[in-house]
């Protein structure tokens, strides 16, 4: 589906220095679609593979392969046979259109496999783009539970940067690095209720996940984020929830 997969690996491979162009994909030189019908369509047919490195904070360079699957509901044989492979997935949402029917079928499929995934709800930049409806539409049509990690700060055309819920900070990308570089600031007055809000809701999921950090939490005592980090992890890989990130990655 056009949530904008091309774009996203691009971005990945952006910045983590594979590649040092962003093809952006109406031109037709995007790096995963390789077959020619496929640059033709600005489609992706078969499932395209790719490798870069990425260093976590700990400094730990780590290997990324990314499998970039055919969105499209008429390619799910080319969907499943990747699914069997992988250690995680990552779902993209187009912020305006949200859970698509393909989303649907692709989604089943990985709960088959019981894939770990991740969602990213992208094009917040897009007009009608609407975060907080993306995130209903996981729990209603996915029968999802979805774990907020970012809040957007502005969308459409005012989209500039994500409230990030474990740090409680909001980062500002600089577009003149293409989003390469950012600044963490204060969260914006008028979304801190909110973020409070959500990070709560964040931190109530996680700690069902360690019974000694959970009756800490009832006596009142918070989990520092390391521990959050941590019991993020734990869950993910579980498949107890899924971590919810926004974003533009055409910007």
């Amino acid at each position: 589906n056009d949530a904008g997969k091309a774009p996203t690996t691009e971005r990945i491979l952006f910045y983590t220095g594979k590649s040092h162009k962003m093809g952006e994909v109406h031109e037709g030189a995007a790096t995963m679609d390789w077959m020619e019908q496929e640059q033709e369509r600005g489609i992706t047919i078969t499932s395209a593979a790719t490798t870069t490195f990425w260093a976590g904070r700990d400094g730990k360079k780590r290997r990324l392969n990314i499998i970039d699957t055919p969105g499209h509901v008429d390619f799910t044989i080319e969907v499943e046979r990747s699914l069997r492979v992988l250690d995680g997935a990552i779902a993209l949402l187009d912020a305006n259109a949200g859970v698509e029917p393909q989303t649907e079928t692709v989604w089943r499929q990985a709960d088959k496999y019981k894939v770990p995934r991740m969602i990213f709800v992208n094009k917040m930049d897009k007009i009608g783009a609407d975060f907080y409806r993306c995130v209903e539409m996981i729990e209603d049509r996915l029968g999802a539970q979805p774990l907020v990690l970012q809040l957007p700060v502005g969308a459409e055309s005012d989209f500039k940067g994500v409230v990030d819920l474990i740090e409680m900070n909001a980062r500002l990308w600089r577009d003149e690095t293409l989003g390469a570089q950012w600044d963490d600031v204060e969260i914006p007055e008028d979304l801190r209720d909110r973020a409070e809000e959500w990070r709560e809701k964040l931190i109530e999921t996680v700690v069902e996940l360690d019974d000694t950090v959970m009756e800490a939490y009832l006596e009142g005592n918070m989990p520092d984020n390391d521990t959050i980090r941590r019991l993020v992890r734990k869950g993910t890989c579980a498949v107890q929830f899924f971590p919810i990130l926004a974003g533009s990655a055409f910007r």
